[in-house]
Formats: C-alpha cells, structure tokens, sequence
C-alpha cells in the first residue's frame, strides 16, 4: 500500500459516466449516476455540464446528501480570446453555473477555453494559434473573470488546459500561466489532457506548483493517442476510438503524479474523468469502482 496522500481529495464526474452534454439520448440519466458514483465509493462530484443535474439547489442538495456526496466544482466553457465584445454573454453562463455551485457549498469554478474544432462535428471553428492580440484579451478575461467570480460569488475560477483549444500545449499552458496574476487565474491540470496534447504533468507540477488548483485525473492510450496525432484526428472522435482508457492501461501514471501534487502541500481536489462519449450505459460503473481501487492503491 502507498503511503498516504493525505491533501488529496478524490472525487469522479459526470464525464466518467459519458456525460459531456445538458440532455443527450444517448447520455445515462442522471439518477443513475448520481447512485452509481457513490456506489463506486466516491465522496465528491462534479456538476458537469449545466442543466445536466437539478439545477434547483434545495432538490440537488438532497439528491447529493442522501446519496452521501458533496460537490467539488462547476464547469463553465468561455471564449474570452474573441474581446470585451464577449464579456456580457460569457458572464450571464458563468453566473448561472456559478450561483448553483456557490449554493452545493463548492469553492471552485472549472473554466475550459473555446474549441478551435468542433468536438462532436469535428469543423474547424478558428484558427488553432491565436495572435497576440487574441492573447491579451484571453489572459486579461481570464483575470477579469477570476476576480469578478471571487467578489460576487467566493469562488476560485481554475483553469483546464484541453484538447483543440488555445491553452492545451506545454508552451501554450505556461504562456497562459506566465501572462496571468496567481492571485486572480490557476490551473485545473488535467492529467490526460496534457499528456494527449504532449505535456508532463509530473513537471508541471514540479515548475508552477503554486499555479496548481485542482486535479483532473484520466490517462491516454499512448497507441491511440500516437494514431490520433498523425493523423489529426479531432478530440470528440478521438474519444470515441478510445483515447482516453482506464487507469493504470494508459499514461501518464497517476501514482508520481499524486505523490507530486502531496508535496505541494496543500489541499486539492483530484476527480476522475475518463473522457467516454458515447458509451454503453453499463460500461462506466465496473471501471468506477477499479478506478477507485486503483487509487487507493496509490494513497489516495
């Protein structure tokens, strides 16, 4: 047994279930996931994506309770690179999601930049490199962002580095982090994200573990991901090949990047979140509970 982590906190997501939209068909319904991550032995949730659970915070909050979970964080998705032109329909999303996640008791708000490519059609949507205006406007939104959701709603805004969006690269993640106030913007360092888009999660952390808010774990399957970069297959068709697979199959290992993340010696979240859309409605819970074992075998 590893020794323990005990400034880790693990929790899993609506993702780890298939759940990337508010109502999808294909999708598990809600009920279902929520009685199946505390199943699998997780104390901790996600929101995902809005308007996938209750959005009144009385009913969620005794549909989480009973179930023995709290929840760690909402998600929102902004394109702050495009300018001030954005701000007003940006802030009334984040607000929503905001205000919920403020109510279930969570203290961080997971931001994940615009796709440059289209994750379900696979369109190219913008250019993949931003200019250096688009950055300056991305760097100074996500600063407004971060103290505008500090004043108004308590909440810590963290970043998610992410596959076919502007902050996804090693060079990319830490101009993003070099050009932003630690004090207003940090990280949500998603472990198969960076690895997918060619990054060391174990040195990033090592570099800029100040800038470290908050964990996604997920591997990748390192000859899918090689099939996927040659022959620049999108994200959301990536993921249907499989891309993302279970821990321990894939890289990079968890256990150096838990043991990394205790020696900053602070309290941090770690969900799970195996990218699996669409997939069978009985194949999420059996790798739940692995998972949950598996990082137990870890310390965590």
């Amino acid at each position: 047994m590893a020794s323990a982590l005990d400034r880790i906190r693990v929790g899993s997501a609506p993702d780890s279930w298939g759940v990337w939209f508010p109502d999808d068909p294909v999708q598990v319904p809600w009920e279902r996931f929520l009685d199946e991550v505390s199943e699998a032995g997780y104390d901790w949730i996600e929101l995902g994506p809005h308007g996938y659970l209750p959005t009144d915070p009385a009913r969620l909050t005794d549909e989480v309770t009973r179930r023995g979970l709290k929840v760690s964080a909402g998600t929102v998705f902004t394109g702050l690179h495009r300018g001030p032109a954005v701000w007003e329909s940006t802030w009334e999303h984040v607000s929503e999601v905001a205000t919920l996640t403020q109510a279930m008791g969570a203290r961080h708000l997971v931001v994940i930049p615009s796709f440059w490519r289209d994750d379900k059609t696979a369109e190219i949507l913008e250019p993949a490199e931003l200019t250096r205006e688009q950055w300056g406007h991305l760097t100074q939104g996500m600063e407004r962002l971060g103290h505008e959701v500090r004043e108004k709603f308590g909440l810590d805004i963290v970043v998610h580095p992410h596959a076919d969006t502007h902050i996804d690269t090693e060079t990319h993640v830490e101009r993003f982090l070099d050009s932003t106030d630690s004090a207003l913007v940090n990280l949500c360092l998603d472990t198969g994200h960076y690895a997918y888009c060619g990054g060391d999660s174990v040195k990033l952390i090592e570099t800029y573990g100040e800038r470290i808010g908050y964990l996604h774990l997920k591997q990748v399957d390192p000859e899918i991901l090689a099939d996927v970069v040659k022959n620049e297959v999108p994200f959301g068709p990536a993921v249907a090949r499989g891309v993302m697979c279970e821990p321990p199959a894939g890289v990079p290992e968890l256990g150096p990047v838990l043991e990394a993340a205790q020696r900053l010696d602070v309290d941090l979240f770690a969900i799970v979140e195996q990218d699996m859309y669409p997939c069978e409605p009985d194949k999420p819970l059996p790798i739940a509970v692995r998972t949950r074992a598996f990082l137990r075998s870890c310390g965590a």
